[in-house]
């Protein structure tokens, strides 16, 4: 079964190092290969990612608002993220899927006989036991994991002897492809580590190969790191250290390390990939930037400007509303109870009572010499800013003033009271004109 999920990756590969005679440029091109392949996946965990960052701002106003209650938290997170259309584990989904990838390559890599090539049973020992008779390669005591690598190294530099003594024993060579592991001075089928223990030991020399050897692993973990943290300056940040952002800085950590380790561990073809993919990456993510921010940008305008129209339409209506109630030409329910018709209408009667006693109060006053106080546009009854402190009525109608109008109105605010007392006077002729009515109904009651 892993055969048939490695034999795509084995055909392109061998497909690519065909066209380019170089095994790491076809390592170079696969990588960029697999990168374009993976564009529409990552285009859509970056645009997630892009727009959840975005919350950050809301999703910190929800924890304010809603601290002790998490059950409430996380409905009211739940329903911002559904009105916004994120999936908060769409990231982490689509970044998974690199890794499959990576262990199938190394499993060509690492056996470039049976996942590469997929020669014939009975090729690889016989191509062994040749090397071995040769004196090309000695047997080790234990399981040699890159065997196969070591053989097609030997067997490139022997080629044609290996290809005529397997053909000799009437062993299939058309299946087998020369393969040449050596790019810019250095043999990538080598593993970094185990020329670098050949050196603590003495048993080898520095020189321009062991250099590069040693290169490939750092030049690795350093781009990783590079990328990861280019992915996030992309992003806008927020100020306040989220646990999504306190985790990306772990693994901003841990990647890094991880490519370091596993480039020195395992053959340097690994490492070029992992340096190709990382070079890529960065390219790609660069774009898909640009091209997110922008439509975001346009997605977040429009769904002000519709905010910002709702919000003005409410308050038109508010207001039409509080007008007709003033002229008393509000539509009446046709499912209204009598009672509460009653009620109404004697709520009106007050009201225009109220109305005219205030009237009259404020002519006593202008008589008297006494200046009525101004009230604030955001008062209703005895409450001062009922509809807050930086209220601005033309702030729809006006939009170009309105930010310079809403400052100046909390700067005015601030440290007022919030109770009207001159209002209570008002109350004093609602309550006489609500008896007076209820006499006058009482009156025609009994006629």
């Amino acid at each position: 079964m892993w055969a048939a999920i490695t034999k795509p990756f084995a055909w392109l590969f061998v497909w690519l190092y065909n066209l380019t005679g170089n095994y790491g440029a076809a390592i170079l091109l696969f990588a960029l290969v697999v990168n374009l392949i993976l564009t529409p996946f990552n285009a859509k965990s970056k645009k997630g990612m892009m727009r959840q960052t975005r919350l950050q701002p809301r999703l910190q106003e929800l924890q304010r608002r809603h601290e002790g209650n998490q059950q409430k938290l996380n409905e009211e997170t739940q329903k911002l993220y559904r009105e916004e259309g994120v999936n908060p584990m769409s990231g982490c989904l689509w970044s998974l899927i690199p890794f499959p990838i990576l262990i199938a390559l190394y499993s060509v890599i690492r056996q470039p006989f049976s996942r590469m090539m997929f020669a014939a049973e009975g090729v690889l020992d016989a191509v062994k036991e040749f090397c071995i008779s040769n004196g090309w390669y000695t047997a080790p005591a234990k399981v040699d994991a890159y065997v196969e690598i070591k053989l097609a190294n030997i067997m490139h530099e022997h080629w044609s002897e290996t290809v005529a003594y397997l053909q000799g024993l009437g062993l299939s060579t058309k299946e087998l492809v020369d393969l040449d592991f050596s790019f810019l001075g250095v043999n990538l089928g080598t593993v970094p580590w185990d020329t670098m223990k050949l050196i603590f030991a003495g048993t080898a020399v520095v020189s321009f190969a062991t250099i590069g050897l040693a290169l490939i692993p750092l030049i690795s973990a350093a781009l990783s790191w590079l990328g990861m943290k280019v992915a996030n300056m992309a992003n806008p940040q927020t100020g306040v250290e989220t646990q999504q952002q306190a985790q990306m800085k772990s693994m901003n950590l841990m990647m890094p390390l991880m490519s370091l380790w596993f480039c020195f561990i395992m053959p340097a073809a690994m490492g070029v990939y992992w340096i190709g993919n990382s070079v890529f990456g960065m390219l790609r993510d660069f774009i898909l930037t640009k091209i997110y921010k922008k439509k975001l940008d346009e997605e977040d305008a429009e769904r002000n400007a519709a905010r910002q129209a709702r919000e003005r339409e409410m308050e038109e209506r508010r207001i039409e509303t509080e007008r007709l109630r003033a002229e008393g030409k509000t539509e009446q329910n046709a499912n209204t109870s009598k009672k509460k018709i009653q009620q109404n209408e004697k709520q009106r009667l007050a009201e225009r009572s109220a109305a005219i006693a205030k009237e009259e109060r404020a002519a006593r006053r202008e008589q008297r010499g006494i200046k009525e106080p101004e009230k604030p546009a955001s008062q209703v009854g005895n409450r001062r800013y009922a509809r807050g402190r930086a209220y601005v009525p033309d702030r729809f109608t006006n939009p170009e003033g309105a930010e310079e109008a809403t400052l100046a109105a909390a700067a005015e605010s601030e440290g007022n009271i919030s109770i009207d007392e001159s209002v209570a006077e008002e109350s004093v002729f609602a309550e006489a004109a609500e008896e007076a009515a209820a006499e006058e109904s009482a009156v025609n009651e009994q006629e």
